[in-house]
């Protein structure tokens, strides 16, 4: 019988978060629960949560190329299917002054949308959708964003 320590050297397991490339509209699996998506298109896209994941499902999302023209956008597949959480962002041409944006029960948020410049969409932003119930993602996220600032989360 092994001990836990030789047991664990020779499992063929990985702690590690996967990574995938995005350069293109798609929608994420449930079975990709976990990973870290990679926004990596200066023109956006689009990409839909699963419809009717189990709660407990996540993806991470970073914006890794700085959008020049478009969105990125990540909405979920559903309009039954609501976000809620907060958004966090760092005005970087008055100061670095910040702010946070609510998504609250009850205000039909469905998606999160960054233009490059108000919203975000600039290389580092970051965010967390966890299903939490049938109808309800968490959204917690960070962007940078300047001129007159606004609220990723969109109708």
């Amino acid at each position: 019988m092994n001990t836990i320590r030789e047991q664990m050297s020779t499992d063929v397991c990985s702690f590690r978060k996967p990574v995938v490339d995005l350069i293109t509209t798609r929608t994420v699996a449930e079975t990709e629960s976990g990973t870290l998506f990679l926004l990596n298109l200066a023109a956006g896209f689009t990409v839909t949560l699963p419809a009717s994941a189990t709660p407990g499902t996540f993806f991470d999302f970073m914006v890794e190329t700085t959008l020049t023209s478009g969105n990125y956008i990540i909405v979920t597949a559903v309009g039954t299917e609501l976000l809620v959480g907060a958004i966090v962002g760092c005005d970087t041409d008055t100061g670095n002054a910040t702010k946070q944006w609510p998504g609250l029960v009850g205000s039909s948020y469905v998606k999160v949308s960054m233009n490059k410049t108000t919203t975000g969409g600039i290389m580092g932003d970051s965010f967390r959708f966890t299903k939490i119930n049938a109808t309800t993602w968490l959204c917690n996220g960070h962007v940078n964003n300047n001129g007159t600032v606004a609220t990723p989360f969109s109708t």
